[in-house]
This record gives structure tokens, C-alpha cells and sequence, in this order.
């Protein structure tokens, strides 16, 4: 290689780098005509639901989308995912669902343009027991929705990984339904009872819940399992799957460990560049 080649490549290997430290630029956010609630479910642990959560909302805000993330998980790892440490929070999503605050008093700004956050701490595990004699209490997160809608583009809402009164708020609260599926042997289990609560949540709490799609996460290309998996599911829900495939990722294990989401942490990554054309998706889907 010429002197003037290596040059070259190396500088490109140098611009590559600082447009992953800086982070991909956001779009000035458009006026907000309509706002989309999504609810990202299943309660499988380890899917990557949160993930799918910090990164997929990451993207939307970069372009040009107002987003809020409501994390209504106790163990507040969509806040912290965003650089928002959970235990020096002073209020958070609890205390707007205990009825001390008003949700727009405790959104917080992230390091990502046009993303907020309604923040999670652990204190949230009482709400699963007070809840419980509470009036309204599956629609509770729903009715505080309402004051902030029109301020943005998409609601996005985290769950914990059970079926309780929290994921089940959340269920109430959403226009759509986005599933993590983990491209592992048993991918559908447990799909069933989350769909039978789906089928319980509209007939009798959201009948306007629609399931968006599944979105396959975990991807492993090394092995023929994940692709049996993929064409299971799609067997299963035709038409209901993202193209998108999220693949098992380093960068994207790594990243929540520094307070950032993949469009910062590493905005080249296979798994950023999955999450971008998932935002795509979603879009397009609306």
C-alpha cells in the first residue's frame, strides 16, 4: 500500500471514530400533530426488552422525533441505560403514580437530543403492593398519560419482565405493543400467556391494543438455531415480524455499563445499525 493510500485510510479510520464519540446529530424535532404510545413487553426476562427500549427511542429522537421513555421497571434500567442514576433520583415515576407528582415534573433530560425520560428507582416495588387498593388502578398510568400527550411524537414505556399490575399499566396505557424474541429453543415460551393477557387487556381495559410486531433479538449468526427460531415465529405471527433482526452484540452488552445508548456508545456497530432500521420500521408502520 502506497504511503498516500495509508494515509487516507487511516484518516478515515480516525473521522469514523470521532463521529462515534460525538454520536450521529440529531434532527430539529417537527411539531407534534400526533403522538404514538408504544409498550415494550414479555415477561421473559433477558429478551433485551429494555435494550430495545434505550436504543429504538435513542434513534427516533436522533431523528427528529420528540421521545419520551416512561420506565416503569423497578430495577430502572432504561433510566440508568440513558445516564441517569436511579438512586440519587428524588422523585420519580412512583411517586407520579402514588399521586405526589404530576408527570411532567419529574421527565428528565438525557445526553440524547429530543429524549426524555420519566425515571424508574426501586422504590417502584411498593407501587405493586399499593396499587393493589387503589381506585383505577390498572388505568392509573394511562389517565397521567393523557396530560402529556401532544408534547410528544412517541411514548415509549418499559415494563418490567412479569405480568403484574405495573406491566399491566403499562398494557392499559399503549396504543401498540412491541415484543422482544429472543432467537433461542424456547423463544415462544411463555408467548402464549402474554398474548391471553393482550386478548384480556382489550376486551375488557384498551380495546384500541394492537400488536405491532415481534422484533427478534439475540441474533447469533454463527448457529442454525436462531434462523429455525425466526422462521418459527414468523409461522407463528405472519406478518408481525420486523425485518429488523437484532444481533448478539457486545457493543450493545456494553454500552448501559456507561450510561449511553448505542447511537452514542457505538453509533457504527451491527447493533446500532439493527436498532436504526427498526426505528425505520416503527415509522413506517404508523
Amino acid at each position: 500500500m502506497s504511503l498516500f493510500r495509508r494515509f487516507k485510510k487511516e484518516h478515515k479510520d480516525v473521522e469514523e471514530e470521532v463521529k462515534v464519540e460525538k454520536g450521529p446529530e440529531s434532527k430539529h424535532p417537527e411539531p407534534v400533530t400526533s403522538t404514538r404510545t408504544l409498550v415494550i413487553a414479555n415477561q421473559k426476562g433477558g429478551v433485551g426488552k429494555t435494550t430495545t427500549t434505550v436504543n429504538l427511542g435513542s434513534w427516533l429522537a436522533l431523528d427528529g422525533y420528540k421521545t419520551l421513555i416512561v420506565d416503569i421497571d423497578p430495577q430502572g434500567n432504561a433510566t440508568s441505560g440513558l445516564g441517569v442514576d436511579p438512586k440519587g433520583l428524588e422523585k420519580c415515576i412512583y411517586d407520579v403514580l402514588m399521586g405526589k407528582e404530576t408527570l411532567g415534573s419529574i421527565v428528565l433530560e438525557t445526553i440524547v437530543d429530543n429524549l426524555y425520560v420519566a425515571p424508574a428507582s426501586f422504590r417502584l416495588v411498593g407501587a405493586q403492593v399499593e396499587l393493589v387498593s387503589m381506585m383505577s388502578r390498572e388505568t392509573r398510568l394511562k389517565n397521567l398519560l393523557e396530560t402529556i400527550k401532544g408534547d410528544y411524537h412517541f411514548i415509549i414505556i418499559d415494563c418490567p419482565p412479569s405480568l403484574g399490575l405495573l406491566t399491566l399499566n403499562g398494557l392499559t396505557s399503549a396504543d401498540e405493543l412491541i415484543i422482544p424474541v429472543q432467537c433461542e429453543y424456547y423463544a415462544l415460551e411463555g408467548l402464549s400467556q402474554l398474548l391471553e393477557s393482550i386478548d384480556q387487556v382489550k376486551k375488557f381495559l384498551n380495546p384500541n391494543l394492537e400488536l405491532a410486531g415481534l422484533v427478534m433479538t439475540m441474533h447469533d449468526s454463527r448457529t442454525k438455531i436462531g434462523q429455525q427460531v425466526i422462521e418459527e415465529v414468523k409461522k407463528h405471527f405472519p406478518d408481525k415480524v420486523y425485518s429488523s433482526i437484532i444481533p448478539r452484540s457486545v457493543r450493545l452488552s456494553e454500552a448501559p455499563s456507561f450510561g449511553q445508548p448505542i447511537t452514542h456508545y457505538d453509533a457504527l456497530s451491527r447493533g446500532a445499525i439493527a436498532y436504526k432500521d427498526l426505528a425505520k420500521e416503527v415509522v413506517g408502520h404508523g
